[in-house]
């Protein structure tokens, strides 16, 4: 096991390079830069000052040779400055998002698990029953419905027809005068919305999966041998089938780990919280590049990390799996 896990773990340098270069090259077809959008902001800019900002941004030399220059930065752990009018280093930018994103994506995933896998096994074992096509037509509807008009529909019913919840940011005006009771249900108020959202999605499609894959479990000949011998149904399900099922959930959970991260831009964008998502999302519209790689070099690692815990997971989840 140690073996492998160090190959992989040098295996993932030139795997981020490659990622990098492209995502680089990918930002830079977008059209316009940033000295665009300071035009904008400054009609009086003259040509001169214009000038001067590409060439401190290094944006009149070509691509190929900015991405080197960054890459060199990067080797450094330097992700240089936002392209951005306050010009803060991107790393404090990141730094000041992370805890709003890694808080609601990891409420949003404790409770999808906390649901969709009970939800999965019921669905299987009470196959073809009014609970199984009453959960499989709800999952349906999520996969069907578009995140964004979820949020606006939730928004809509219980933040303006209700007005039982806040619809945008994570506290009140007046969450510094409240106690400290107060200011726990006015950021357990404000978060509900978004988590609903962010979870609902995963919920269905880690259900579903669950179902599949004990279903198929169920149908093996040690299940049959278990219940011939008259164990307990509920040993047989959850002892014999469950973990037998775990491996692509295993999967699925372990490359949820780049989204506690990363975020969601829309639901995000849409509530006003200020997270990882949000900020992706500025940096797009800004042209902000140092920002946009230092967000999605951290995704990028996250991903390559999340697929090796998922690999090292199989080996605990089935004994037959080992790496030699």
């Amino acid at each position: 096991m140690r073996a492998y896990v160090i190959r992989r773990l040098l295996l993932m340098f030139p795997m981020m390079i490659g990622i990098t270069l492209i995502s680089f090259f990918i930002i830079h077809l977008a059209p316009g830069d940033p000295t665009e959008l300071l035009q904008d902001l400054n009609p009086n800019a003259s040509p001169e000052a214009v000038k001067k900002l590409r060439e401190l941004y290094h944006l009149d030399r070509p691509v190929i040779v900015q991405y080197f220059l960054w890459l060199s930065d990067i080797v450094r752990l330097d992700f240089g400055a936002s392209f951005s009018m306050d010009a803060r280093p991107v790393v404090d930018k990141i730094t000041e998002r992370i805890p709003v994103t890694l808080l609601l994506n990891s409420i949003s995933l404790l409770i999808v698990m906390a649901v969709a896998l009970p939800l999965g096994v019921l669905s299987a074992v009470k196959r073809h029953s009014a609970f199984d096509k009453v959960t499989t037509a709800l999952v349906f509807f999520g996969f069907a419905m578009p995140t964004f008009w979820m949020a606006l529909l939730l928004m809509m019913v219980f933040g303006v027809w209700l007005d039982w919840l806040p619809i945008s940011g994570l506290t009140s005006i007046n969450h510094n005068e409240l106690s400290t009771w107060g200011k726990f249900t006015d950021y357990a108020r404000h978060l509900l919305m978004p988590t609903l959202v962010a979870g609902f999605t995963s919920l269905a499609g880690l259900s579903r999966f669950t179902r599949q894959n004990m279903l198929e479990v169920i149908r093996q000949d040690y299940v049959t041998t278990a219940r011939a011998k008259g164990l307990p149904e509920s040993v047989v399900i959850y002892k014999h089938c469950l973990k037998n099922a775990m491996l692509p959930v295993v999967t699925i959970m372990a490359l949820s780990i780049p989204g506690l991260i990363g975020g969601s831009v829309i639901f995000e964008t849409i509530y006003s919280i200020p997270g990882m998502g949000q900020l992706f999302y500025q940096g797009v519209m800004a042209r902000d590049y140092p920002l946009i790689m230092g967000i999605l070099v951290m995704g990028s690692f996250l991903t390559l990390f999340a697929n090796l815990l998922a690999d090292m997971a199989y080996a605990f989840v089935d004994p037959r799996i080992h790496y030699e």
